[in-house]
């Protein structure tokens, strides 16, 4: 064999080994599922040209199949190709455009191309979407981000100053990030490295707003933008970061001189209001509305329109609000003051897409079930999350959410209104007073409610009088036994004498993070990372905690049938149940999820979230 020869059998065996091999499919032709599957592999062995081929052969016979459209525009961006990724992206996004993954992915690449208008619109539909509990990871995987994380764990347990993290660029590296500023306007970020980070970012942007003074206008748009996303940020998680006494000093002097330019009509730089906000709720300063009548850019607008014209929307809807039943318990009164104070949760995205994620993992509604005519109460809906989801998941239901605090209930209310929905009664209530009200309800959702009660099932038989024969109850609460380290930390806090204060809450949590080998399941909470949350999870005026046994004994007193509990986070949950279990296993056998427990008492950290129906007679 001569070399032309040579070179011709070595293109064959190259062409041949970048097609997929039919015969590792069967005899067959192989599915696109398989197919898929084929070429996800070979892109993560590095065979690139064996993907691309396959991700063609799939098109060949699907032409808008959004998986190999999406890796195709991956493999372009790997090369560097962002205009040939955006156009594989777009034809992906044409066929789903509710796809959050693809939406982030052509958002990656208008920000390689330059073109930060798209690549905000697409990262903020991304996040919409629900991509919210992957966010801090895609954050953290910024290499940009990954130095400072690096220079700031690199000092541990020393603190490292502004000028050894950030140098002499100071934040606009951080600034450029506008994957990062989206994901600030729209939801807590949790995490230890990256509340570290925005801590000192926010100082340093307190630094340089008083560096520069009144010519601060002059500062780049970049770092104004940024600034606006990190108020808006620190607006969603109630101001939570620890800051330096010379650092508040400096915040509180900087918002003082905002206050006499706002009255004397002087004029005032974005950046300064942006880190006045980033301290301080603009909606508690006085003559704040005056701010409304001045002309501001659009990343100022914005925060103006989060942190201003929000809740003044919302003290209005106070006053429409109906008192169906009493708050006259003593503990429903403080109950009620604390989410007066620190209404829970602050949601920005829908949470509908909190139920596509738990019809992922099975908590599947027959279509006819989702368009019936039902009347369902939500017991305790606070800001109105559950109760927005459940009226978009039943759209020809009649809802009533009652919840003690009106806070709370206006939050809700703007939050309905801007989503459009109609079928929903917000009303002022105690569940331990329900029973006046002269109603009954197909469905009853009381999801982490009850056990913040006085008597909390004393609350539940209120619940269940109210409950049709036949219906069905969805109830939430707390395990004893996975809760063993809130326990303890309550104990603590306790002993200490901190208090439900935001300055004693913030020490609290620094306490909690240098001792973060010991207190890594309340570190890994999204809740420790707000100040509503944290109060929740730590500091609430009243919580119990339930055993399995003490759930069925209720249930069976009430004539009530236990159903299922909800799809877990972990898809290994059932698997190991049924390992535990392997001649006899039954779900709705709460026996059996007791002893299951026992061996894997971390199983129900979030709550006991669980379904129960009312025995018709």
């Amino acid at each position: 064999m001569n070399r032309k020869e040579r070179r011709a059998a070595n293109k064959r065996r190259d062409e041949s080994a970048s097609r997929p091999n039919a015969l590792a499919f069967g005899s067959a032709s192989p599915s696109i599922a398989d197919l898929a599957a084929e070429a996800s592999r070979s892109r993560g062995m590095g065979r690139i040209n064996q993907a691309q081929e396959i991700c063609r052969q799939i098109l060949a016979r699907e032409p808008a199949h959004v998986q190999s459209l999406n890796l195709l525009g991956l493999m372009a961006q790997e090369s560097g190709d962002h205009r040939v990724a955006v156009k594989m992206f777009a034809k992906a996004i044409a066929s789903d455009e509710v796809n959050a993954a693809c939406h982030y992915n052509v958002g990656n690449s208008y920000q390689a191309l330059g073109n930060r208008t798209k690549a905000i619109a697409h990262f903020s539909k991304a996040l919409s979407l629900g991509m919210d509990e992957k966010a801090p990871t895609f954050i953290l995987q910024s290499p940009i981000i990954a130095t400072y994380v690096a220079r700031i764990t690199g000092k541990w347990p020393l603190p490292v100053t502004n000028v050894e993290l950030f140098g002499t660029e100071g934040v606009v590296p951080l600034a450029k990030d506008v994957f990062l500023r989206c994901a600030m306007e729209a939801m807590t970020l949790p995490g230890v490295q990256l509340e570290s980070l925005l801590g000192h970012a926010r100082a340093e942007l307190l630094r340089l707003s008083d560096e520069h003074g009144e010519d601060n206008g002059e500062i780049d748009e970049d770092i104004v933008a940024f600034a606006c996303a990190l108020a808006r940020q620190c607006f969603i998680n109630e101001y939570i970061y620890v800051q330096a006494e010379a650092e508040s000093g400096l915040a509180s002097e900087l918002r003082d001189r905002l206050l006499q330019d706002l009255a004397s009509g002087a004029a005032i730089t974005p950046l300064t209001l942006a880190v006045v906000a980033a301290y301080f709720p603009l909606h508690a300063m006085p003559m704040a509305e005056a701010l409304l009548r001045r002309d501001w850019p659009a990343t100022v607008a914005g925060l103006l329109q989060v942190q201003l014209r929000e809740p003044l929307e919302e003290v209005g809807e106070r006053t429409a609000i109906a008192t169906l039943a009493p708050i006259e318990n003593s503990v429903s009164l403080q109950v009620m003051r604390q989410y007066e104070e620190n209404p829970y949760p602050r949601w920005t995205t829908n949470p509908l897409n909190a139920f596509a994620a738990d019809q992922a993992r099975g908590r599947s509604i027959p279509t006819a079930e989702r368009q019936a005519e039902l009347d369902i109460l939500i017991a305790g809906c606070g800001t109105g999350s559950h109760a927005v989801q459940i009226a978009q998941v039943y759209p020809n239901a009649r809802l009533l959410a009652v919840d003690v605090s009106l806070t709370s209930l206006a939050y809700a209310r703007r939050k309905t209104r801007e989503l459009g929905l109609r079928n929903i009664e917000y009303a002022q209530a105690d569940i331990l007073e329900l029973g006046r009200i002269d109603r009954t309800f197909d469905s009853i959702e009381s999801v982490g409610v009850l056990h913040h009660l006085a008597e909390p099932t004393a609350g539940w038989r209120v619940l269940v009088s109210l409950l049709r024969p036949g219906g069905r109850m969805r109830i939430g609460l707390y395990s004893n036994l996975a809760r063993r380290v809130i326990a303890e930390a309550r104990a603590r806090i306790a002993a200490r004498g901190y208090r439900a204060t935001a300055a004693d809450m913030r020490r609290c949590r620094q306490d909690i993070m240098r001792e973060a080998e010991h207190w890594k399941m309340l570190i890994g909470a999204k809740d420790f990372y707000s100040m509503s949350g944290c109060r929740d999870l730590l500091f609430n005026v009243m919580e119990h905690r339930f055993t399995i046994p003490e759930i069925a004994a209720f249930l069976n007193d009430h004539d009530l049938s236990f159903l299922a509990f909800e799809p877990f986070d972990d898809p290994t949950v059932i698997a190991k149940f049924h390992k535990q279990f392997p001649d006899a296993a039954d779900e709705a056998n709460l026996d059996q999820w007791h002893r299951f427990e026992a061996n894997h008492p971390e199983t129900f950290w979030g709550m006991y979230v669980f379904t129960v129906g009312k025995n018709a007679h």
